[in-house]
């Protein structure tokens, strides 16, 4: 007996299977389902109806993105509007999620990160120590003056510290 070749998924099965994973931008998508080389007209019907159906929302995704970044790796303003550039997200919705961004938040997360650096670069001599702390703070999206700031909180707290 003859067996049937498998049969093609359609863009809404291609597009429900990679929403699955994870959820993903409209830019994204339209990527991902370019690339199974559906046509134009199919890949923006699918897409207009994930948004429709809510599975598709470019300003949640940010949102939650921001979210999560923040809550679990300490970067700067900069870099998340980077990430969220390099996932497709349109500039407004990049601007609305970043409002939750506080000054504050910014600062802390700079201090967190030089707080992490410090410790691990303790057994260089100290300019040495400096430089290394304030080029991982500015790989991160830090401002030169932003890593200055942190860096010498976190030395100024480890001083402290030592002196007790």
């Amino acid at each position: 007996m003859k067996q049937q070749p498998p049969k093609a998924l359609s863009p809404m099965e291609y597009a429900m299977k990679y929403l699955a994973i994870k959820d993903r931008t409209v830019a994204e998508m339209q990527t991902y389902l370019d690339g199974k080389e559906f046509g134009e007209a199919d890949v923006d019907a699918t897409v207009a109806r994930l948004s429709e159906l809510g599975l598709l929302d470019d300003a949640r995704y940010a949102q939650r993105f921001v979210e999560t970044r923040v809550a679990s790796k300490p970067i700067s303003r900069r870099h998340l509007r980077d990430q969220l550039k390099s996932h497709g997200v349109p500039d407004a919705e990049i601007e609305a999620a970043m409002q939750t961004v506080e000054d504050t938040d910014e600062e802390a997360n700079a201090r967190l990160v030089a707080e992490k650096f410090a410790r691990q670069f303790e057994t260089l001599e100290p300019q040495k120590r400096r430089e290394r702390v304030l080029s991982r703070l500015i790989a991160r999206g830090f401002s030169y003056d932003a890593a200055r700031k942190a860096y010498e909180a976190a030395i100024s707290e480890e001083e402290e510290w030592s002196e007790s």
